[in-house]
This record gives C-alpha cells, structure tokens and sequence, in this order.
C-alpha cells in the first residue's frame, strides 16, 4: 500500500487542515482516475452486470492499475465496515467473511432464469412502480433484464408512426445529454 496511499492530512496551526502528498504516493489525479475505476468496478458487481464488470476489470489488468485499484476497493470497504459496525463486530464480519470466501470470486454471479423482461415491460406499461423496482431488486443480473428489455423495445420500434423514433431519441437527448439537435415534431404540419 506504501506507493498508493492517498494522502496525509496535518492539522497545522490555527487549526487548519493541510493535505500533504508524499514522494512516493499517486498524483491526485490518478488518485481519482483510480477511485473512478474502483467505483465503476463496484457498481458493475453490485448490480450484477457481468459485461460491465468483466470489461472494467479487463482495462484495469490491461493498465496495469492492479495495485492502485486493490488499495482503493480495500479502503472502500473498510470505510463500509467502519460505519456500519462497532470496531470489535466488524473485525468479527470481516474474519466470518474471510472463511467463506469462495474458491473462484472472479465473476458476478448470473442468473438468466430470473430475468423476466415480459413483466417488466407489462409492469411499466401498466405504471405499476413497486412491481418494476420490486422485478430489478429480485433479478441476480440485471444484464439479462435490461437485455430483454431492449429487445421488446426493438420489437416494438416497427410499429411506430413515422417520425416518434426521432421524437423519442430527441427527448432522451435533452434529459440525458444537455440539448440535442432541434428534430422537428412528426406530428407539426400534418
């Protein structure tokens, strides 16, 4: 850990705190470059989203960033621990965690069969939002689901009317990317 220590805060005179980086420490910057990757990492396993985590796990092996990211998830974690437990309980969480540590913890665990892509349309169809959260909580891989889900959306596209293509891919434009490229509405003029 000695090379990726993040830094050492000194509290000088007055009371003012002072971030100290040290020779042999990351920049900040890549100190940052790092916890993005660990936390990209962490949301992909979270979710059980295995393209994601496999392809994040692949450019960090592939940058070399073993080290760097290592030291940030371990940190992550034990932040996690030491807000969630009492000192003595999380030594003993982390010990009963060890023991059982699988043979191969390379991969998120999937599961295809839980994905329900049907009831998930039908229950947004339908503005049924405690079902929709309550089918994403309950699917392991939310990988399949989404899967699912954009191939009843591609199904779909054919019927329809000329022109809501453009509309729809315009408005996630404006609410996901700032504003897009004015597509003038299908319906204006007919």
């Amino acid at each position: 850990m000695q090379d990726v220590l993040l830094s050492r805060r000194v509290t000088g005179g007055l009371g003012v705190v002072v971030t100290v980086e040290l020779a042999d420490e990351l920049p900040a910057e890549a100190v940052d470059e790092a916890k993005a990757r660990a936390a990209t990492l962490l949301l992909a396993f979270r979710h059980g989203n295995q393209l994601a985590f496999d392809d994040a796990l692949d450019r960090i092996l592939e940058e070399h960033a073993h080290r760097e990211v290592t030291t940030l998830l371990a940190w992550i974690a034990a932040e996690a621990v030491r807000k969630a437990y009492a000192p003595a309980v999380g030594d003993r969480v982390l010990r009963a965690m060890a023991r059982r540590a699988p043979a191969d913890t390379a991969a998120v665990d999937v599961d295809e069969e839980t994905a329900d892509a049907a009831r998930l349309i039908e229950a947004v169809a339908a503005g049924r939002v405690a079902e929709v959260r309550g089918l994403v909580a309950a699917t392991a891989d939310t990988t399949f689901l989404l899967g699912g889900l954009l191939q009843g959306v591609a199904m779909m596209l054919p019927f329809l009317p000329d022109g809501e293509v453009a509309e729809i891919t315009a408005e996630l434009r404006r609410r996901h990317s700032g504003a897009g490229p004015e597509i003038p509405e299908a319906r204006a003029g007919g």
